[in-house]
This record gives C-alpha cells, sequence and structure tokens, in this order.
C-alpha cells in the first residue's frame, strides 16, 4: 500500500475489463477516488464502483471514446466535479486486431492509432494541462506494450501505435519535467485478459506464447496494476520518461535463454 495515494483523483481510461479494470480496482484499495472511463461496456462499472467504496475509496464511471477530444475533456471535468482534482491519468484504453499488413484497410489502420495513439495523446494533453493550470505535480501514465520494441507482423497498426506512445511519452516527460510532472509508460507482455482468453485457453497457443517468456507463464492484470500504483507512488519520485516492461523478461531474447546462440 501506498500512503500518499490515499485520497489522490485518478482517470483510467478503459477500465471496464481486463487491466484497465485492475488498475482501477488496484487504486481503489489504495483508497483513491477514481474516474472509471469505459466506452460501450457498462455492465462491470457500477460493482466496480461499490468494490472501490468498499475499500474507503470513491469512484465514478463516465462513458467515453478516448479517440475523440470532447469526451477525454468531460473526464478531465468529471474529476474535477466529482473529487475537486486530477493526480493521476492512466492512458490505458487500446484495441488491437491481426490483419496481415498488405490487407491492412485504412479504415482499420486509422482505428487502431486513433484509439491507441491518439487517445493516449488527448488524455496525456488534456491531463497535463489541468496539471500546470492547477499547479499539480500530477503523474500520467500511459499503456505502452512489448511491441514498442518488438515487431509483430499482422499487428502493425498496433506496433506502430505502440512505438508512437513510447517517443510521445519520453518527449512529454522531457518537456514537463521542470514543472513536476512525471509521464511514464508501462509495457506489459502477454497478459491473461478477456481479449485474449480464448487464444490461451488453447494449450498449444498457450504454450507457444509461454515458451517466448522466459519467467515461463502468462502474466495477471494485477501484476500490471502493481506497476502502476508504483509509478503514481511517491516512491517513483524519481522516475520520469521510462517504459517500465513487466513482461516476464519477453523483450530480453528469450531465444538465447540457456546460453543458446
Amino acid at each position: 500500500m501506498y500512503e500518499d495515494l490515499r485520497g489522490k483523483s485518478v482517470i483510467v481510461t478503459g477500465a471496464s475489463s481486463g487491466i484497465g479494470k485492475a488498475i482501477a480496482l488496484r487504486f481503489g484499495r489504495e483508497q483513491a477516488h477514481v474516474v472509471l472511463n469505459y466506452n460501450s461496456n457498462n455492465k462491470p462499472i457500477q460493482a466496480m464502483v461499490e468494490e472501490i467504496e468498499s475499500y474507503g475509496g470513491k469512484a465514478v464511471g463516465v462513458q467515453g471514446d478516448v479517440s475523440e477530444e470532447e469526451s477525454v475533456q468531460a473526464l478531465i471535468q468529471a474529476a474535477h466535479d466529482n473529487f475537486g482534482s486530477l493526480d493521476v491519468m492512466v492512458n490505458n484504453a487500446g484495441i488491437e486486431n491481426e490483419v496481415p499488413s498488405e490487407k491492412l484497410s485504412l479504415e482499420d489502420w486509422k482505428k487502431v492509432i486513433d484509439v491507441n495513439l491518439t487517445g493516449a495523446f488527448l488524455g496525456s494533453r488534456e491531463a497535463i494541462n489541468y496539471m500546470l493550470e492547477n499547479d499539480i505535480k500530477g503523474t500520467v501514465i500511459n499503456m505502452s506494450s512489448v511491441h514498442e520494441v518488438i515487431p509483430w507482423p499482422h499487428f502493425v497498426h498496433y506496433a506502430a501505435s505502440k512505438g508512437g506512445v513510447k517517443l510521445m511519452t519520453e518527449t512529454l516527460a522531457l518537456e514537463f519535467a521542470p514543472k513536476g510532472i512525471r509521464v511514464n509508460n508501462i509495457g506489459p507482455g502477454a497478459i491473461y485478459t478477456p481479449i485474449n482468453e480464448e487464444k490461451f485457453q488453447d494449450p498449444e497457443a498457450r504454450a507457444s506464447v509461454e515458451s517466448m517468456i522466459p519467467m515461463g507463464y502468462i502474466g495477471k492484470p494485477e501484476e500490471i496494476a502493481s506497476v502502476a500504483a508504483w509509478l503514481a507512488s511517491s516512491e517513483a519520485s524519481y522516475v520520469t520518461g521510462i517504459t517500465l516492461f513487466a513482461d516476464g523478461g519477453m523483450t530480453k531474447y528469450p531465444s538465447f535463454q540457456g546460453g543458446r546462440g
């Protein structure tokens, strides 16, 4: 637990499932005040509000498409109206779909870039503006991926979006460090979430993925949430402009494990 997170105002985009849900609930356990953003799936939100309140935190659900400027501005306003401030912005919302690159439509390219990269930019920009206007030394956490450094055939739009998030985060961190605003990435590896549950339930597919992870297992959303809580806390007060990979070692060339090569 991080005592300094108690009472902090936090926005988590894409909070209704997977990594976003785990992050939102972790901030709830830290007794923070959480804006739970969702796009279309509002079914879990009320239960999440109640769970967060049972921990001693506060929460409110807000619908919005992170690729739309007005929606992101409404999230910032919701944090201000409900909790009086904004201390932590977690730009978690993201999408992916598998398409061979030569068959990828412009529509599919734009959709992934709009959510994953433009959405993270809008969330970062609006949060930073609020922090500057209110003299808040806050934190922005963007959700990148191991695929900011690992090429991923059939997912060129996703890999491009995460590569963009990497340099966007580093640039913002450099630009706003003098103002005391920290900007960092989390780079998850293979995580067991609803988006890939069917894949990981197939023993052969799961074994194939696990063979690329030196630690040998698929991660849990809660393991990413722990990273988010640390990055938001004062324990990480001297950390800005990094991607903290939580990937079981996937980015460390696992094919060379055991002295091969």
